[in-house]
């Protein structure tokens, strides 16, 4: 890692005057350059000569030449590396060399691949006949795209929804299929990730079927283990090629943690940070003064807009003629929106732009002055691909992470080493998750009946012959001596699977007053977001729930610009279903296993803008069950006993640290915090002692706490860490309070968990 420009700070008080934490310069890095290989036909490499790629970088040859060569490939190297090039090369050199030839592009967004196509055209190759294919795509032109595109840009829920349930009119494209790219392939994780997996290796059975074996090219930001990644997401063995031969601009990395401001309390009286939005917005402002070309990532669509508008109100009071050049840019625009806003970027006729992380993925926007990060991303991999938007070839750029009030946040900006220098995340799947396998196998056996061979080579094994015998049981399916049916030649299956969802059905939103629907919510997740009197945001609009009927899976809502926002409360239960794995350490115990969630929203909060609780009130909304996996500790009473903790501040300390491990967890499994929950209790009816649950969110588990259990140590020694280094006397979001906690943040004892951690980290250590 860079030498710090200050010294690490972790443990030692900080000064409140100076909300720098941490400066650290990154060096610039040399590119290195090479010969186009010997198999790139000469219209390729003049295609590329057009749009100013004279020589490639030395990851995109070595990418490259491996799926020429047929074997499966994943790059991951940095923003703006060019990481579209190794795939761009061996599929165009497919379709310049073989006429019949086709390939299938994969991103995680529509807007990627409108991006992708752009480019494609711009190479102005005939051959190639690029087009994409998603819900917008009017009728008649895919019927051209399936019988003329031979480089057909899509997503999954368009592979999911439209192309395997009706790949008899798909034969002829599936039948030449020679490459299979997966663009951004670090999305595809959790719940998701584990749909994804499992579409994939349905694509590639179904090709199989026509008689093509497709080499799979796959390109992802940095993350940990890519390889390991991409073998589970394919199902096949993958190649990685991780050194970035791209050059590098020197980069100044900030930590700067917004000042607690003496003047306001919040929940429970606990102190308030500045806002990282209103700290932005200063920041921002402050660079456009300068005339440095600059962009604020920011969390939310609504972040973005109120973060461009304080920083156009602050840069007024000085040169109002540089107000036009600060906008706004999220998920929302129209295309042409986002392209001019794009354009005006690049050429410096913006200065300032404000942005969701519409700006993350994939869209060529780099060579920045300086990029301003509003609240940790959730990943390191995330934060690096907004940090790379910022540098130039051979000028200096910064890159600011502007601390939230959250625990992540607060451990980040005092510990430089976990965020820079050190590895990324791993992407968390499961494929095995009955609650992911069981609807994609009833998927796959519409589209071809399911034989003992795909069983172990395609769908894992025993895990899928035990859901089919369950299919088999519940009437679904059909067994024949031949394998597994879907009984049914008119219904397809795939229309009810949501693969970005829990697999709990949909709640449709509609205002009110129009009757016109705006979206839907995933049901799990619909009474905490969607109840009566919630505040939604939807493309930058905000609206306020009216009614929500969870039967009819509707809910009704308004439009309304309240000057607060809401929380749901809500209460957990936990009980032990089976325990899968058991290590006892002196006075505590780890388990890891299956449990079963009953959950329930009994009242939201308003809040002002500042975080200050309005007023709380109570909802009756109906108990939810939700099975899946969790982590889980328990310690006995006499250690407690004997670091001092009596028996009025278990349940408090026990709080703390819960919540404070929740807000950490991300920092090992690329998550966030409300894809997690958990359950602390001095006295467990499954296990008779104080015990601390952390489980995944999702039905059947995403994997996450299983990689909690296996990193548990690190992981509490940085929730610790977190808890210590806060700058707060009693707790605070920072630290120990969350903003999803069901029992109005009460009781906590910031004191009290440090204790509980420290004894469970030195039975951990002694056994």
């Amino acid at each position: 890692m860079p030498p710090l420009d200050g010294p690490d700070t972790a443990g030692e008080p900080a000064d409140p005057l100076n909300p720098l934490r941490h400066a650290v310069r990154l060096p610039p890095r040399p590119g290195r350059s090479v010969d186009w290989p010997g198999w790139a036909p000469p219209e390729v490499v003049e295609a590329f000569g057009r749009i100013g790629v004279a020589r490639p970088w030395s990851h995109q040859v070595e990418g490259a030449e491996l799926a020429h060569a047929g074997r499966d490939v994943v790059v991951a190297t940095g923003t703006a590396s060019g990481k579209s090039m190794v795939y761009q090369l061996p599929v165009l050199t497919r379709l310049v060399t073989d006429p019949r030839a086709t390939a299938l592009y994969l991103a995680p967004t529509k807007a990627l691949a409108a991006d992708q196509l752009r480019t494609l055209r711009e190479l102005d190759l005939p051959a190639m006949r690029p087009a994409t294919l998603d819900g917008d795509t009017p009728m008649d032109e895919r019927d051209w795209i399936r019988h003329h595109g031979r480089w057909i840009l899509s997503n999954p829920d368009m592979l999911h929804r439209s192309v395997l349930p009706r790949h008899g009119r798909w034969a002829q494209f599936l039948r030449r299929l020679s490459v299979i790219v997966v663009d951004e392939c670090h999305t595809y994780r959790g719940v998701f990730g584990s749909h994804v997996a499992l579409l994939v290796r349905r694509l590639l059975r179904v090709a199989r079927r026509y008689g093509a074996e497709p080499v799979i090219v796959l390109a992802s930001a940095t993350v940990a283990r890519p390889a390991e990644h991409a073998c589970a997401l394919t199902g096949r063995s993958v190649t990685a090629v991780t050194e970035d031969g791209s050059p590098s601009a020197g980069r100044t990395v900030a930590l700067w943690e917004p000042p607690l401001l003496p003047e306001l309390t919040g929940e429970n009286g606990a102190p308030v940070r500045r806002p990282a939005s209103t700290e932005s917005s200063r920041m921002l402002a402050d660079l456009v003064l300068e005339g440095a070309r600059s962009l604020a990532f920011v969390r939310s669509r609504r972040g973005a807009e109120t973060t461009a508008l304080g920083a156009q109100r602050l840069v007024a009071d000085v040169d109002r003629d540089l107000v036009e050049r600060i906008s706004a840019y999220r998920g929302g625009y129209l295309p042409e929106e986002r392209r001019e806003l794009e354009a005006a970027l690049m050429s410096g006729e913006l200065l300032g732009v404000a942005t969701t992380n519409a700006l993350e993925l994939g869209v060529d926007i780099a060579g920045l002055d300086a990029v301003i990060v509003a609240g940790f991303p959730g990943t390191r991999a995330s934060f690096w691909q907004q940090a790379g938007r910022a540098g130039r070839a051979s000028d200096e750029a910064l890159v600011v992470l502007v601390a939230r009030d959250d625990p992540m946040d607060t451990y980040l900006v005092h510990h430089p080493r976990a965020l820079i220098g050190a590895p990324v995340e791993s992407c968390v799947l499961d494929p095995t998750n009955p609650y992911v396998l069981a609807p994609q196998l009833v998927c796959a056996a519409a589209e071809l009946p399911i034989t003992e061979a795909d069983v172990a080579a395609v769908f894992g094994g025993r895990p899928a012959a035990q859901l089919l015998d369950e299919l088999v049981e519940d009437g679904v399916l059909r067994r024949r001596p031949t394998g597994w049916f879907w009984p049914s030649t008119r219904e397809q299956p795939a229309a009810s699977v949501d693969i970005r969802g829990s697999g709990l059905g949909q709640v449709a939103l509609v205002e009110a007053g129009t009757g016109r629907m705006l979206g839907t919510v995933d049901g799990a997740s619909a009474p905490g977001t969607v109840h009566p009197g919630a505040v939604y945001l939807h493309r930058g609009e905000s609206y306020v729930v009216d009614d929500l009927d969870l039967d009819a899976g509707v809910a009704l809502l308004h439009q309304e610009e309240p000057d607060w926002r809401t929380d749901a409360r809500s209460t957990a239960d936990v009980d032990v279903v089976a325990v899968r794995s058991r290590s006892d350490h002196g006075p505590v115990s780890v388990y890891f296993g299956d449990v079963r969630v009953t959950g329930q929203v009994v009242a939201y909060q308003r809040r002002a803008a500042d975080g200050a609780v309005l007023e709380t009130v109570p909802l009756d909304m109906p108990a939810q069950e939700l099975e899946t996996r969790a982590v889980w500790y328990t310690v006995d009473d006499a250690a407690l006993a004997d670091a001092g903790l009596d028996p009025a501040r278990i349940p408090g300390a026990l709080h703390a640290a819960e919540h404070a491990a929740i807000g950490l967890l991300p920092l090992f499994a690329i998550c966030d915090r409300w894809d997690i929950g958990g359950l602390s209790t001095a006295l467990h009816p499954d296990t008779g002692l104080p015990t601390v649950f952390v489980h995944d969110g999702h039905p059947g588990g995403a994997g996450l706490a299983e990689r909690g259990h296996a990193v548990l140590e690190r992981w509490l020694r940085a929730t610790r860490a977190a808890i210590r280094d806060c700058g707060c006397r009693t707790g605070c979001p920072s630290c120990v309070q969350s903003p999803k906690c069901g029992n109005g943040n009460n009781p906590l004892d910031k004191a009290g968990a440090v204790r509980v951690l420290d004894i469970v980290l030195q039975a951990l250590a002694a056994h």
